[in-house]
């Protein structure tokens, strides 16, 4: 049996079209992992601190030979990077609704609270870093790592990341869930992609192949569009009001 779901959060079962990636041609020497790492990291927590939130809309989409589902949902990210979703329309197998869209939303709001992202994100204190090489992605050339769990936690990946060669962004994740997310689902394969939207990079798309309980080989397909930031806030405001506090 094959299911297909389009958008996606790559905690459940997702895999999208390939890619054409060329191998970058240049002499240049590869910096360590350990610089690649840190450049992202530094990079990632300048541009959190002026990313206000968005909204985007997100298509989810699931099939196989017998089922087929759609689900359109609105989601809105917060400062803090919170994410809460609205069901816009839904159609298709309320099986797959039910334990497929429905678990991956709850699993995504969940990832996204403080206490659990900070335990999930890639950095050095839940993965450890290889330099793999360099390729030429759409986007430009990009450092690729293997990165691989500390702990055996479903929100957490055991695969390769693309980092852009110019911004230290992720632009692209491939591999499987740590850690099988539910009973329903084994053997995931996903790979995830992004966009840039302004200086920032949201998730474009994720296409998941896995083995679901019930529904057989199945295929997830999610994508993402329509972004638009959140305006800066007013910081000249903010401080004019906690000046009337303090008076």
């Amino acid at each position: 049996m094959k299911l297909i779901i389009k958008n996606a959060l790559f905690t459940l079962i997702i895999m999208i079209s390939p890619v054409t990636i060329a191998s970058a041609q240049t002499s240049d020497p590869l910096p360590s992992a350990e610089d690649v790492v840190a450049k992202m990291m530094q990079f990632d927590a300048q541009r959190q601190s002026e990313l206000t939130g968005y909204t985007a809309i997100r298509h989810y989409a699931a099939a196989n030979k017998k089922r087929h589902a759609e689900m359109l949902v609105r989601v809105s990210c917060d400062s803090s990077g919170a994410k809460e979703f609205t069901i816009v329309s839904e159609e298709g197998s309320g099986s797959i609704r039910k334990h497929v869209f429905q678990k991956l939303l709850s699993e995504e709001t969940e990832a996204s609270r403080h206490g659990t992202r900070v335990t999930t994100r890639l950095i050095p204190d839940n993965y450890q870093f290889q330099m793999a090489g360099r390729e030429n992605l759409k986007t430009g050339p990009a450092y690729v790592l293997s990165v691989v769990p500390k702990t055996l936690n479903k929100y957490l990946i055991n695969g390769k990341i693309w980092v852009d060669a110019n911004d230290y962004s992720i632009i692209r994740i491939e591999g499987q869930p740590a850690k099988n997310p539910s009973f329903w689902v084994r053997s995931v394969h996903f790979v995830h992609t992004y966009q840039k939207v302004g200086q920032f990079w949201f998730a474009s798309s994720t296409h998941t192949t896995s083995e679901i309980r019930i529904f057989g080989e199945s295929e997830l397909t999610i994508e993402n569009s329509d972004y638009v930031l959140k305006p800066p806030a007013d910081r000249t405001a903010e401080a004019n009001e906690q000046a009337k506090v303090v008076r």
